[in-house]
């Protein structure tokens, strides 16, 4: 399977890469992660690659090779849409985060986002993943509602993601981190 996780930094992205490297690994399969920052600590852009299966190579994904984008942020979605194969999965987050060319204003946010995801030549999935983070009390726990709602659409076994998820964050945040995975989960 190969996974493009999109977000901005600080959104949680790369640990979102390591549950889902550690589930692959929980079910035996060779995996392969790739991570490129850009300029995460300033709000940028960052991409993350996830391949497993029976043996993987390289890490990196070929355009229009992915199975699925799972994409933090709308704007980040439609950056990388091109990397989804036909019939491929697009799950995102309905949240916008204006970047700096926007917020000094060089440049305006796209509108109309969803509507041209939807166009697609794959399966759109929108989910309020920051808003239901919000409610399980915790919003920098939108990465783990976004892997329990990837758990659903994309129908991996719940069960070895949830533990794969224990193994990757620090036993204090496990509570609300499974909050959100099953919240997600149930969106």
């Amino acid at each position: 399977m190969n996974i493009l996780i999109a977000g901005v930094g600080g959104q949680g992205t790369l640990l979102a890469s390591r549950v889902l490297g550690n589930y692959a690994g929980l079910m035996g399969y060779d995996c392969k992660l790739s991570e490129v920052h850009g300029m995460a600590q300033r709000g940028g852009s960052v991409i993350t690659y996830v391949k497993f299966g029976e043996k993987i190579h390289s890490p990196v994904i070929a355009d229009g090779d992915s199975d699925v984008l799972l994409a933090f942020e709308e704007l980040e979605a439609l950056r990388w849409s091109h990397n989804v194969k036909k019939g491929g999965k697009l799950l995102m987050n309905t949240q916008k985060i204006m970047p700096l060319p926007v917020i000094i204003g060089a440049s305006e946010y796209p509108e109309n986002i969803i509507d041209t995801l939807k166009k697609g030549q794959f399966d759109f999935y929108g989910i309020d993943a920051l808003g239901i983070a919000k409610a399980c009390g915790n919003e920098k726990a939108l990465n783990t509602v976004m892997i329990g709602y990837f758990a659903k659409v994309v129908g991996i076994d719940r069960d070895i993601l949830k533990k794969a998820l224990e193994m990757s964050v620090p036993a204090k945040f496990a509570e609300v981190n499974i909050k959100a995975f099953e919240a997600g989960y149930n969106a």
